[in-house]
């Protein structure tokens, strides 16, 4: 790529790039979690200071393991349902949709703020069945952008913790409105964790602020209770987690011991309407 694509962006937005960074560090482990190299070609193909973010490679797992763990639910609701929508809200500058590389099949929507989907434009190429989506999403307009025409798989991946309850209330049942099947997949910090944003780099150079904590699936569901529960994993007990590394298994170690510690980072899954 010879001209380099520019950043303009601000708040919650920023921490995109923080995110596509670590999964463009990890694509240089040997053994890596996720092994994006298309983060990778992104990062070199961004005209930005990464090391002004302030974020080492050990750190990368945070990211790719919530990564990766998505990705397999993803390819395993798509094996069933190899016809089917796919709606990415906040998809920021994840390349799933080139990690997948789902069959002809698939409808697949990307949906992000307008800057965010500039600089994918600039990014990343297009490909069949492939669309970009310029939206909030608290602004439930876009919905009816997407055919409702086939079951939908929303990914929510680190959009929660953004949007009050409410918010996040009101967005998850009028996907279910729309859509009527399909599933749901979406992370979740714990109240715990979002108290405590204010120790967080991250949270202090974007000035974004968190909002939505969960203590585990039930709540969701007395929330939403078309939503029924398919999975959920917390970040050390993802089938993603790398268990090689002496620093997260000494977390890992806490975990068990202490709730809070545990459950801090949470990846669900939910179906709802008349499918398997």
């Amino acid at each position: 790529m010879t001209n380099k694509a520019t950043v303009d962006l601000s708040g919650a937005a920023q921490t995109m790039l923080t995110t596509l960074y670590l999964k463009a560090l990890d694509a240089d482990f040997v053994r890596p979690v996720l092994g994006d190299e298309f983060a990778r070609d992104a990062v070199a193909g961004i005209d930005y200071d990464w090391r002004s973010l302030g974020v080492s490679a050990r750190w990368a797992p945070l990211v790719t393991v919530r990564t990766a763990q998505y990705d397999i639910w993803t390819r395993e609701f798509l094996a069933k349902h190899p016809e089917a929508t796919v709606v990415h809200l906040g998809c920021g500058l994840d390349s799933r949709i080139f990690r997948i590389a789902p069959g002809p099949g698939v409808r697949w929507i990307d949906v992000d703020f307008p800057a965010v989907i500039a600089l994918r434009g600039q990014v990343y190429p297009s490909r069949p069945g492939y669309r970009l989506l310029a939206a909030s999403a608290t602004d439930n307009s876009w919905l009816q952008e997407i055919p409702a025409d086939r079951p939908t798989l929303l990914l929510a991946e680190g959009i929660s913790m953004y949007l009050t309850r409410e918010e996040g209330g009101a967005l998850l049942r009028s996907v279910i409105d729309r859509f009527g099947a399909g599933e749901v997949q979406i992370d979740f910090y714990s109240r715990p964790t979002i108290r405590t944003q204010r120790l967080h780099k991250l949270n202090r150079t974007t000035g974004s602020t968190l909002h939505w904590g969960v203590n585990r699936p039930a709540e969701v569901l007395a929330d939403v209770p078309e939503l029924r529960a398919v999975d959920d994993r917390s970040f050390f007990d993802a089938s993603t987690f790398p268990r090689d590394s002496r620093l997260l298994s000494a977390l890992g170690r806490l975990g068990r011991v202490l709730p809070p510690v545990r459950n801090a980072v949470q990846y669900h899954r939910y179906g709802f309407g008349p499918i398997a």
